[in-house]
C-alpha cells in the first residue's frame, strides 16, 4: 500500500511550485528579522525590524493558523472558485473577473511607492515561506 501511495504522489511532486535559491535565501533572510511569540491562547504577537518584516511575519502566522482560508481567498480573487465548488460559484467568479483587472493591478504595482512595494512583496513572501 505504501508503494502504491508513493507511486501516486511522485508524479504530483513534478508539478509542485519550485522556488529559486535566491528566493529561498530572501525568505530566510527576512524570517531572521521576525519574531513570532504566541500567548497562552495561541494568539501570535509579531515583532519585526521594519513594517515589511512585520507583514511577512503576519502572513506566515496566518498561513500556520488557517492556510485553507488564505488559499481560498486567493482562489476567489483569481475568479476560479467554480473550478473547486462547481457551477454554483460561477456567478461570483464572473463578478470578480468584471471587477478586478489584472493588467490594471500590475500597472498600479509598477507605479506604487517603494515602501508599498516592500510591504506587498513581504505579504507574498510570508505566504510562500
Amino acid at each position: 500500500m505504501k508503494y502504491l501511495l508513493l507511486l501516486f504522489c511522485l508524479p504530483l511532486s513534478l508539478f509542485a511550485q519550485r522556488f529559486t535559491k535566491a528566493e529561498i535565501a530572501r525568505y530566510e533572510q527576512q524570517a531572521k528579522h521576525v519574531t513570532i511569540v504566541r500567548d497562552n491562547w495561541g494568539i501570535p504577537h509579531i515583532y519585526g525590524k521594519t513594517d515589511a518584516d512585520a507583514v511577512f511575519g503576519l502572513l506566515y502566522a496566518q498561513c500556520e493558523d488557517d492556510f485553507k482560508r488564505v488559499e481560498m481567498n486567493y482562489i476567489e480573487k483569481l475568479g476560479r472558485t467554480a473550478e473547486l465548488k462547481g457551477e454554483s460559484a460561477l456567478y461570483n467568479d464572473l463578478q470578480i473577473k468584471l471587477l478586478i483587472d489584472t493588467a490594471e493591478a500590475i500597472s498600479d504595482y509598477k507605479k506604487a511607492e517603494p515602501w508599498l512595494k516592500k510591504l506587498l512583496q513581504a505579504y507574498a513572501d510570508g505566504i510562500n515561506y
